[in-house]
């Protein structure tokens, strides 16, 4: 193989690496791989995921999120005398120096009063709001639910 071909494969694969980043950043706060699963016909909630790092001295907290549903809230997956059950939060810390994960099975966002199914490769317009980060845009994307926790149906 010539030395051009293997260089336009490699910026290709450059390319299309970068293209799938999704990654955000607000002062000391990173946001990686904001996304939600889709969901089946009828389902009327969803939830939204990603990793949050501080990198900074400083704690902060995701105070809210917004987007276009009839409700946005932080909640917290437990599971109690054998019960799982959802835990409304009025906030998320994020300690200095910390990463938390947002995922299914523990803390993440529920979108709640879904009119239509969330389809694969829709990106739904958010904004996280940090009580010392301030305002941070994402775009949360829908992909391929992989796991049966990963589905809000029971909501």
């Amino acid at each position: 193989m010539s030395l051009k071909p293997m260089v336009l494969a490699a910026l290709f694969g450059l390319a299309a690496t970068t293209s799938f980043a999704h990654d955000y950043q607000i002062g000391d706060i990173s946001v990686a791989h904001p996304k939600s699963f889709e969901t089946a016909p009828g389902v009327k909630s969803g939830g939204a995921y990603m990793t949050i790092t501080n990198t900074g001295d400083t704690p902060d907290r995701l105070i809210e999120v917004r987007a276009d549903f009839p409700r946005v809230m932080l909640h917290n997956s437990v599971t109690e005398d054998g019960v799982a059950k959802m835990l409304h939060l009025e906030g998320v810390d994020i300690p200095a120096g910390e990463t938390i994960e947002l995922a299914p099975g523990g803390i993440h966002v529920m979108l709640m009063g879904l009119t239509a199914p969330l389809t694969v490769g829709t990106e739904i317009p958010a904004t996280l709001v940090f009580e010392n980060a301030g305002e941070l845009d994402v775009t949360l994307n829908v992909e391929t639910r992989g796991t049966d926790a990963e589905n809000h149906s029971g909501h």
